[in-house]
């Protein structure tokens, strides 16, 4: 009896007629057509990025460097990289406010850029800072002694990355500066004294209008030379450490206005204050790179056999070179010197 019925229950199952409401279909993903067209952000106004602090920007409107603006990476950008000194375009709430958050959406084609390697091993290139004009190399005359490979692969650092590059010296009433300017001589870079008992007019000269890093060892003097040349850097540095979740910025590198002299209005350029480095590795560079920004030794080396190290003998006996003359020779003599440091394998 039991048998049959279920016998029974198992035909009306297996009879029973279904319609589209007992189905469920689960709805996929990207049922909405994607597009590559993206807003043009015809109305964003252009600005520059002053400090950087875990996915957050500051920047600073075009024409009104006292009114920073925090910014947040547009989706739209991806992972796109963006550095103190950026060229940015940015939308939103760009009044300055606490707690304002405005959107990049665009970054500008850079016309520099200081990168550097961990160590020569390291194919990642951290990018330093973006359009800068110059580079001024922060080296101290004594405690601690001076260091003539670290401003060789900051020079070479320089010169591929599109930067004029400034020897600038400190600590001189503990040595003489002449002997160690002198290695350098060759290759036309300007020298500066910017000791404590040094006057700045030299220095604000060549920092006149232009956006200038800075760069140096811990303990060289640069920060006390900033401090100098920007007199509220440490209120300012405040101001931008809000641009994340309040971390200090002296892991970072944040850009400050250099002030006009008394009875001016705004500002007399920027300068870049970047964290004290320990190494200064150069993977992304080779010694064609490094000749190719010198114009004359570019041209040269076309006639240079495949392979050739630019060295000269006995590792190039057949270097282009070696047959310049005159002026162009001694230039040679002094890249070489950067060549060499370029090929030590050490990051300092």
């Amino acid at each position: 009896m039991g048998d049959d019925a279920d016998a029974d229950r198992g035909t009306v199952l297996s009879t029973r007629r279904y319609d589209e409401s007992d189905v469920r279909v689960r709805p996929g993903k990207g049922t909405r057509p994607r597009t590559k067209t993206r807003p043009e952000h015809k109305s964003a106004e252009s600005a520059m990025v002053v400090a950087v602090d875990r996915g957050r920007w500051g920047c600073v409107l075009d024409g009104d460097p006292t009114r920073p603006v925090v910014a947040m990476r547009a989706r739209e950008l991806g992972r796109t990289p963006i550095v103190v000194g950026d060229r940015v375009g940015i939308v939103g709430d760009t009044s300055g406010r606490t707690d304002t958050l405005a959107r990049i959406v665009r970054v500008e084609e850079r016309s520099t850029v200081l990168r550097r390697t961990a160590d020569d091993t390291d194919p990642y290139e951290r990018v330093v800072v973006a359009n800068a004009a110059q580079l001024l190399i922060v080296v101290a005359l004594a405690d601690p002694p001076p260091r003539t490979g670290f401003v060789e692969r900051a020079l070479v650092a320089a010169y591929v990355g599109g930067l004029s590059p400034i020897l600038c010296l400190t600590k001189g009433d503990l040595a003489d500066h002449a002997e160690f300017a002198a290695a350098f001589a060759d290759l036309d870079v300007p020298v500066v004294l910017a000791g404590q008992d040094d006057p700045l007019e030299p220095v604000r000269e060549v920092l006149d209008g232009q956006l200038t890093a800075l760069i140096g060892h811990s303990g060289v003097g640069k920060s006390t030379l900033v401090n100098r040349l920007v007199p509220d850097a440490f209120r300012a540095t405040g101001v931008v450490s809000g641009v994340g979740k309040g971390r200090h910025t002296s892991t970072q590198s944040v850009a400050l206005p250099l002030p006009a002299p008394d009875g001016e209005q705004g500002n007399r350029g920027w300068v870049v204050d970047t964290p004290g480095i320990r190494s200064f590795g150069l993977a992304h560079i080779s010694p064609d790179d490094v000749m190719g920004a010198f114009t004359d030794l570019a041209a040269a080396i076309e006639d240079c056999p495949r392979g050739c190290t630019h060295l000269g003998p006995p590792a190039d006996p057949e270097c282009a070179l070696d047959r310049l003359g005159g002026e162009a020779a001694r230039r040679v003599g002094a890249v070489r010197l950067l060549l060499v440091a370029l090929s030590t394998n050490e990051a300092w």
